[in-house]
């Protein structure tokens, strides 16, 4: 069985009215995914519940009710026979909620006595249990030890993790880490009160304090691997490509904590849907780890946000690894123990190929939906039914897997009757449809159905459809049936998976580094014919844990380096036939 991020789940829509005006996208993010009585529960932001499955690839969603789904970063964590939910909320104290049903049975509260935001437990194997919490860029991840039968805590708070952007170049924040300059700071504030301009002063003043160069500090989680202790955050901001998941470890749940050598360990800057912070790690049923964070589009607002799953591990010197080197191309999940460091099945086919439509508007024509880039999409002139999108593979291929992705564009909508806000959003829990035609042609005259769901009773934005034997085509074309909202189809990326002709692409040659400073590298390479580039970068030439895919282009420059840290790369061409490995480099060390 197979799935490609971003998970393919219902993602529910958000009235948002928290800037003055109203904007309405689909968001899910922060996901907590646990193990509990052989099911993983995956519990995310602004969901208004919680996703079940048995084999991380079907997903079947609950409502809850009587919970804080509108506080942000559900927590959830099993303790003993219990589930333990929290959420958070800066102004007041936050309550515990657990349950030992949580599909059937109904949730008991702790009444909290703190505010916290960006809640994790942590229960050791001695029975103890911790609570780490933080979302800032001006103070540190925060943890303390609470009695596991009130949840109030034991002793004082610990500052855990601080930023450090002198030293950790993947915290520092910004689009692929790239500083601001004060003028442009000012810029970004100017335009927040050019959309709001009855905020105070004070107000003013805060919003300053918060947008500068600094990082956040958000999303902790806690795991225990031989005695050691993980506790992983966030950093720099959800909103850029450059989100990703860091981890310290410690002999202790409290600390001293040191930075882990590989960091950060969760980290996709490039690829179709980049991001990948704000997670949760967890073991499957047959020993595999898991890694869950936030993907980010921050399009129609900067809360517009996925969810991304990856294999994750930890190797034999205890570094806590995620791979994500091809983290949005279809992968297998078996209900086995797999290996982390698998290569995807199938290649990329779709990528720049001639699309036409049945209609566009400016500025969004067809080319937009195989771009690669979720942030550009296709948009139809109209509403109707029966708008098509269709590409051109250029020759007949192999086709094993197909991603449609739904953008939404600007919607305007009004609040739905008897909807009311809460905390400044609504969250939509209306059954929405998302219904297309799938079909495929080896001439573009005579077509063939690849899936049918104009009549799907689901609203899957990012579908995914798997032909495990393979289906010969050279044209796919999809026709929209319905959408929520009666809105003009959008699509951001018409993915097609499977093999091409020709043969493996030549080795990446002309390969030329040059450190920028001890926290940048550029790499560029002679242009060549390959679809695309990965590059791969660690601490040890054995480790190249790190991955920045690249398309159109034949250099790159990595901003995630730590100070005085040894560093090897490899650039890796891709096409429509494989991957061909290229030679490790030592740049420093």
């Amino acid at each position: 069985m197979y799935t490609c991020n971003p998970l393919n789940i219902e993602y529910k829509y958000q009235f948002n009215n928290s800037e003055g005006a109203m904007a309405v996208y689909r968001e899910a993010a922060d996901p907590s995914i646990v193990l509990f009585k052989g099911k993983h529960y995956l519990f995310p932001s602004m969901t208004a519940g919680f996703l079940v499955t048995d084999n991380l690839i079907d997903w079947t969603y609950h409502p809850l009710k009587g919970l804080p789904v509108y506080d942000y970063a559900p927590d959830v964590r099993v303790i003993g026979d219990y589930i333990y939910f929290s959420a958070s909320h800066r102004t007041k104290n936050c309550s515990f909620y657990r349950t030992k049903d949580p599909i059937n049975g109904e949730f008991e509260e702790i009444e909290g006595t703190f505010p916290f935001w960006d809640p994790n437990l942590f229960e050791d194997e001695d029975g103890r249990v911790y609570f780490y919490w933080g979302c800032s860029n001006q103070t540190p991840i925060y943890g303390v030890e609470l009695n596991r039968i009130d949840m109030k805590p034991i002793g004082d708070e610990v500052a855990l993790i601080y930023g450090n952007i002198d030293e950790h170049g993947f915290e520092r924040n910004f689009e692929d880490h790239i500083s601001k300059s004060s003028e442009e700071l000012e810029d970004i504030v100017q335009g927040f009160v050019a959309r709001n301009p009855s905020i105070s002063e004070e107000y003013l003043q805060t919003l300053r304090s918060y947008i500068n160069n600094d990082p956040f500090l958000e999303g902790a989680w806690m795991n225990k691997h031989n005695g050691k202790y993980y506790l992983q955050y966030a950093a720099p901001g959800t909103e850029y490509n450059i989100y990703s998941d860091g981890v310290y470890i410690s002999d202790n749940p409290l600390g001293p904590f040191t930075l882990a050598r590989n960091n950060p360990f969760s980290y996709k800057p490039g690829g179709f849907l980049p991001g990948a912070g704000h997670g949760s790690t967890v073991e499957d049923c047959h020993d595999n780890l898991w890694h869950a964070a936030t993907m980010r589009i921050s399009v129609n607002h900067i809360f517009e946000r996925r969810l991304g799953l990856w294999p994750a591990g930890y190797d034999q010197d205890g570094e806590l690894f995620c791979n994500q080197r091809y983290g949005d191309w279809p992968f297998q999940i078996e209900q086995a123990h797999m290996d982390p460091w698998k290569n995807p099945e199938w290649m990329l086919l779709s990528y720049d190929k001639p699309a036409k439509a049945s209609s566009y508007e400016e500025d969004k024509e067809a080319a937009k939906a195989t771009d690669e880039n979720v942030q550009t999409w296709w948009r139809a002139a109209s509403n109707a039914s029966g708008e098509w999108l269709e590409i051109d593979l250029k020759h007949e291929c192999d086709v094993h897997a197909l991603q449609i992705n739904f953008a939404d564009d600007q919607l305007c909508l009004e609040l739905p009757h008897d909807a009311a806000l809460q905390e400044g959003r609504f969250i939509d829990e209306r059954q929405h449809f998302t219904r297309w035609l799938l079909e495929g042609s080896l001439d573009g005259e005579k077509y063939f159905v690849i899936e049918d769901k104009s009549q799907a009773n689901s609203d899957l934005s990012h579908d995914l459809i798997v032909k495990e034997d393979g289906i010969k085509a050279r044209y796919i074309k999809c026709t929209i049936k319905e959408l929520p909202y009666s809105q003009n189809a959008c699509i951001s990326g018409l993915r097609v998976f499977g093999f091409g002709g020709g043969s493996l692409p030549r080795p990446t040659s002309g390969i030329q580094t040059n450190l920028i400073s001890e926290l940048d590298l550029l790499i560029t390479w002679e242009a060549d014919n390959a679809v695309g580039h990965n590059v791969i970068w660690g601490f040890a030439p054995d480790k190249l844990y790190h991955s920045y895919m690249t398309f159109g282009c034949n250099q790159v420059t990595l901003s995630a380096l730590i100070k005085g840290q040894p560093l090897y790369v490899r650039v890796d061409a891709f096409n429509e036939k494989g991957i061909t490995e290229g030679e490790v480099l030592r740049v420093i060390g």
